[in-house]
């Protein structure tokens, strides 16, 4: 099937709510981050690496079930989801060097645990649980369970005394250091692998009637999910030492459920006001990975100093915005140049 533009869309939201996150943290200063407006541009940005993870647990998916139809072979399409696994989890050590580099980092920071460090392994989890079957009841079962666990046993297995005999560098993809919110496998990676289970029931569909009917289930049981989640999050915890904003099943699933209902109202967001293929929220969807690489060092290092903590919350959201269109600009610049040098490749090819 085409190229769903209602996920690269809501990937594109996700890519510019990530912006807001990045820069809001950076450049506000410390007077207005008790104030309500901060506060909400803290929750709204939140929402940024969980909806990336997410995202590419249905990329994952839909991935690999369009290389099996074109090739009928499902080991090599899981397989070939796998590799591309292992070179995000590569180039998550690559963007930690070049971030050492730029900023005169300490050596220790090529270590740390960031969200492609999680984004790699995760993706190749999913794809092998994918490739077990191709029956999406089960795929969809297995990816579930396996989405489930990273949820239900984050609170047991950062409680784990023994994840202290560990090397810090290991110990650190399942517990984060004290003080410090890091990224680890348990609970973020079981939101790839419910991504997946998504990806599952979108690439089970085969019409527009089908997938019609498939996005009105995702928004209606998402939000449903959402009402459980909150109603269950008031209830005493069944765990001895739990964070509801860090390792609480609810938070995670309260999280499943909107971000699931976030793709059937984009599904439908699209049938009633299609996107243009100009679109910037494509164009971010499209270009994700590379705005994610180029604008972080643009925000945290030396380049942007001047601005560290030392603007208003709205010259920061000002700042935000002009930042947003100069990222726009050069993805666009990117896009353009990678057709071109496709274009030449194809002309140079012998007929």
């Amino acid at each position: 099937m085409a190229r769903r533009a209602y996920i690269d869309w809501l990937r594109g939201l996700a890519v510019v709510v990530m912006i807001l996150a990045h820069t809001s943290d950076s450049w506000t200063r410390l007077a207005d981050r008790s104030t309500r407006a901060y506060d909400l541009v803290v929750k709204i940005s939140g929402m940024a690496a969980p909806l990336f993870l997410f995202l590419a647990g249905v990329s994952v998916v839909l991935a690999a079930g369009g290389k099996a139809r074109r090739t009928g072979d499902v080991a090599a399409a899981a397989a070939a989801v796998r590799r591309r696994g292992w070179q995000i989890f590569g180039l998550a050590f690559l963007f930690r060097l070049q971030a050492m580099v730029i900023g005169w980092g300490r050596l220790a920071g090529l270590l740390k645990v960031d969200i492609l460090n999680v984004m790699g392994p995760s993706m190749v989890g999913a794809a092998a649980l994918w490739g077990v079957s191709t029956r999406p009841r089960v795929r969809i079962a297995l990816l579930a369970s396996a989405a489930c666990a990273f949820s239900l046993l984050s609170p047991i297995i950062r409680g784990w005394s023994w994840l202290g005999v560990l090397p810090d560098p290991l110990e650190w993809y399942f517990r984060p250091p004290p003080g410090r919110s890091w990224f680890t496998f348990f609970p973020w990676a079981g939101l790839l692998l419910a991504g997946a289970v998504i990806g599952v029931v979108i690439d089970s569909t085969r019409n527009d009637a089908q997938e019609a009917r498939a996005n009105r289930w995702l928004l209606v049981g998402g939000a449903a999910l959402v009402v459980t989640a909150l109603v269950g999050s008031r209830y005493p915890s069944l765990y001895a030492h739990s964070s509801f904003w860090t390792t609480s099943p609810s938070y995670f699933f309260l999280r499943i459920g909107l971000m699931s209902a976030m793709i059937g109202a984009a599904y439908f967001l699209a049938r009633w006001w299609p996107p243009r293929p100009s679109s910037a929220m494509l164009e971010f969807g499209h270009s994700s990975l590379f705005v994610y690489w180029i604008h972080v060092e643009l925000v945290y290092s030396w380049i942007s100093y001047p601005l560290r903590k030392s603007l208003p919350l709205g010259w920061a959201l000002a700042a935000f915005a002009l930042f947003t269109w100069a990222m726009l600009w050069m993805s666009r610049k990117k896009t353009a140049f990678v057709s071109r040098r496709a274009q030449r490749r194809a002309r140079s090819r012998p007929v």
